[in-house]
Parts: structure tokens; sequence; C-alpha cells
């Protein structure tokens, strides 16, 4: 991002004091969390935000003509537009849709592209698709199951034995026949970070659809769908500190135009007979149902949260944070961490010989230290290193260097203990 990071110790006790989860001690220990790959933790701001909505706009959106009815379709629309601002979507040919998350965002694409839906399938037998072994379940399992419905061909790009995704490697599977090519922006089981925007620039001159999974990026990287070459991107609230249940499709009309909506029902159509019904126009006719407004304000909250504190400088104090872990745990003996030089990343994780990643953990949190330990719903980049489970570190814009130290400190007690 070209940023440095400024924030003093004073600053960061300071922006720890907006996070009300971090003020605790867990089996006598200030708790440092370090699990920001599978949750991030909410702001005050973002809890107002939504403690707001909840006590004076509460209300279903879109149908009603009372007062709280408007009150929170303006507040779900304007959520939209921020969120819209902050990827970089607010021009025309971009639109936005609220999802559960980025899980479900993925699996709207993938079900989508197999089936016919007032056009025929994008995937046709014999058609191609391209995933990565980089990816978490949800942006292989989908295209997987879409290959199938579709008779389609699902080839995997394949990292080196560092873990990572080469242009040329994609180069030699784009075909004529590929229609789909699925990424992710960052690894969520090793920061591995994919030179995303030019495998989306060779995929979109191939003549393929592109999908980008942002969710391990969105808290700290500039994503900027009016010059990425995407013509879906997914990410999850509860990465970016805000609420659980709660993400987004952002895409071309035109591509999200192909989509077939996952819930039929109210408020996704403009007229319904006994025998037919004609569906609304984008983003309401893939969002049947009663929205989560409330997830959608404390969203674009914490948009506005990353915003206020600079994106840059975020990425820059995470990364900073990553490199510190990486020198201190390679100097462990006994201990790899995997994809080492992946320094653009708020991600790392490592295998101890002859301790088990889960005992690690174990121990890590009797000094009040959070971490993930498993396989991060990421198995096939994990059998691709052939180490089995890992212990993973991940860190937000609240994290400090002592907190770094801690867990460092941690790992080597565990490892002396259960040896």
């Amino acid at each position: 991002m070209g940023e440095r990071p400024n924030w003093t110790s004073g600053k960061l006790a300071d922006l720890r004091t907006l996070f009300p989860v971090l003020q605790q001690q867990i089996n006598g220990h200030p708790l440092a969390y370090l699990d920001n790959g599978a949750t991030t933790q909410m702001p005050t701001p973002v809890l107002d935000a939504m403690r707001d909505f909840e006590q004076h706009d509460r209300a279903n959106i879109h149908r009603g003509v009372h007062t709280l009815s408007q009150r929170a379709t303006d507040d779900f629309e304007a959520a939209r537009a921020t969120l819209k601002r902050f990827v970089g979507a607010s021009g025309p040919q971009h639109e936005m849709v609220f999802t559960s998350g980025t899980t479900e965002a993925l699996n709207l694409v993938a079900g989508s592209l197999a089936v016919p839906f007032e056009q025929p399938a994008w995937l046709q037998a014999g058609d191609e698709i391209i995933s990565t072994t980089l990816e978490h379940h949800a942006n292989l399992i989908p295209w997987q199951q879409a290959a199938r419905r579709a008779g389609a061909v699902l080839r995997v790009l394949r990292p080196d034995a560092d873990g990572r995704l080469q242009l040329a490697d994609l180069q030699v599977l784009l075909n004529e026949r590929t229609r789909v090519v699925a990424l992710t922006a960052c690894a969520n089981a090793t920061g591995e970070r994919p030179p995303y925007e030019e495998m989306l620039k060779l995929a979109r001159a191939a003549g393929a659809l592109t999908v980008l999974d942002a969710a391990q990026a969105v808290s700290h990287e500039a994503l900027d769908m009016a010059v990425l070459d995407a013509d879906f991107m997914a990410f999850s609230g509860h990465k970016m500190y805000g609420p659980m249940g709660i993400g987004a499709l952002v895409g071309r009309r035109d591509a999200l135009a192909r989509l077939t909506p996952l819930r039929f029902g109210g408020d996704m159509v403009e007229h319904v007979g006994e025998l037919d019904a004609k569906f609304a126009e984008l983003p309401m006719r893939l969002e049947g149902g009663t929205p989560n407004v409330g997830g959608a304000v404390g969203l674009a909250a914490a948009a506005d949260f990353i915003t206020a504190h600079g994106l840059g400088a975020i990425d820059a104090h995470v990364r900073t944070l990553r490199q510190r872990a990486v020198q201190a745990l390679t100097q462990v003996p006994g201990l790899r961490v995997l994809a080492p030089h992946a320094h653009q990343s708020a991600i790392v994780s490592f295998v101890a010989d002859g301790v088990h990643p889960h005992d690690i953990g174990t121990l890590l949190d009797a000094r009040g230290i959070a971490v993930r330990t498993g396989h991060h719903c990421a198995q096939p980049l994990i059998d691709h290193f052939g180490v089995g489970a890992t212990t993973r570190a991940s860190f937000a814009l609240y994290n400090t260097p002592e907190e770094v130290d801690r867990l460092v400190a941690g790992v080597a007690y565990a490892l002396e203990a259960l040896r």
C-alpha cells in the first residue's frame, strides 16, 4: 500500500479501547486475540450503529408506508451505497447484493452458472472451470458441484513447492473452453497472496467469467472493482470488524443478471400469478425474504471504520506484525512456517515436529492467547504441504507487537512442555 505504520503504543492502546471484547482476561491473562482470519472483533462504532438501528428504525423494508419502514429502507440502501463505494463499485456498471457471507455469495454464483434462468446456462457440457489449490472450501466445493451439474470439467491450478501460484501455469490451463476462473485474494491457510490482478486479467482476456474471494483481503487491502478484471467479488462482514451473518456479492451488472435466485419469495418479485411470476430487477431479485438490515447497517459502519483509520495504515500494521512473527517463529527449533515469504498478509501458519497443533492451541489458550488450529477449511492446500493440521495466528489493527512476542514465547513454552 506504500504507507508505513505510524501507530505508537499509545495509538494502539486508544484503538483497543474501542473493542470491548478485548478488555477481559482469559485464564488469568490479558486476552491476545490472534484468530482474526476466522472472525475479527467489532468496535463500538459498529456496535453503536447496529444498536441505534435496532432501537429506533427496526422494521421490514421496501413494503411499508409507515415511518419506521421507510427509515429502515433508507438505512439498508445507504449501507449498500457505502459498501459499493468502499470496494470501488459505485459506477452504473456494478451492483451489490447482500448475502449471509462469502460462502453464500460464492454458492450463489457457482450454483447459478450451471443452470438456465431466463437464458441458457453459462456452463455447458465440456466447458472448463479453473479454481486453485489455495482456495477455502467455499471457493472449491461449489465449483466441484457446478461442474457435475453442467457436465463441465474442473481444472485446478496448483502452487509450487513454496505455495505460490504462477501466472505461466494459469496461462497453460486457459483455453477456448475455459468459462470460469475462481480464485482467492489471499489463502486463508497460509497467507499467500497470489498475483490475482494479473490472473483476473488473463482470465478475462480468455473470455472467462472471473470470481474473486476477497474474504481475507477486505479488512486491510484496497479492492477496487473499477479497475479489477473481476465479474464477481465476495466478502464477509465478520472478517472486517463487522457482524456475523452478513456479507456481499459485488459484480458487474451483466454478470449478476445471469444468476438464479437462491431464494424465491417475497420482495424479489414484481408480479406473481398462480402459475408464474415476474422477477424484480437487480439487486432485489437476488435478495428474497426479509434481509439482515441490522447486519447491513453494521457492515457499512465497519467499512466506514476501516476507511477512517486508513486501509494503507492498517495494511502496513498487520504486515509488520506478521513479519515480526515470522522472523521469531523461524528461529524456534523444530518449527516450520508455511509460506514465510507471504509478506503481504496478516496470517502466519506453522507446524512443529512431533507436536499436534491442537495441543499447542490449548496451551496458548491457557496463557490467554487465541489462535486457530486445524485444516482451516483448506484441506487441499494443507495436503499440498504434506503437514496435516497447522496452528494459525492472524492479525488485526488492534493487535500489538507485545502480543506477537507473547505468541512466540507461548509456542516455545508449548513445544518444550509437549516434547
